[in-house]
């Protein structure tokens, strides 16, 4: 279950840092509020993937969704993509839960 949902974490923690050049050169948003919103969200990603060994670092990945999604406002794609990684996020943790499940028998 930790290395889908790191692996979900650790490719969207590359998106979330991209998104501070975009922010800036194409969406014209100040670099300081880029630079916050896209570093900020890549570090958070990197600390929740590194916290999947305790039940907390799934309620901060799930948090890190919610921020993916709302750094849309800055870079309207992030809308999709951030429901994208949501999408890959769950169906990470429910394929995980299944196969857990079958082995653990």
């Amino acid at each position: 279950m930790r290395r889908l949902g790191a692996s979900v974490l650790g490719m969207e923690a590359i998106v979330a840092g991209l998104i501070t050049p975009v922010a800036i050169t194409v969406g014209g948003v100040a670099p300081a509020l880029a630079v916050t919103a896209g570093i900020g969200l890549a570090v958070l990603c990197v600390v929740a993937a590194g916290l999947l060994k305790r039940p907390f670092g799934y309620i901060l990945g799930s948090l890190v969704q919610v921020l993916a999604i709302c750094t849309g406002f800055l870079v309207p794609m992030m809308f999709f993509l951030g429901a994208i990684f949501t999408a890959l996020w769950i169906t990470a943790i429910i394929v995980a839960c299944r196969v857990e499940g079958a082995t653990s028998r």
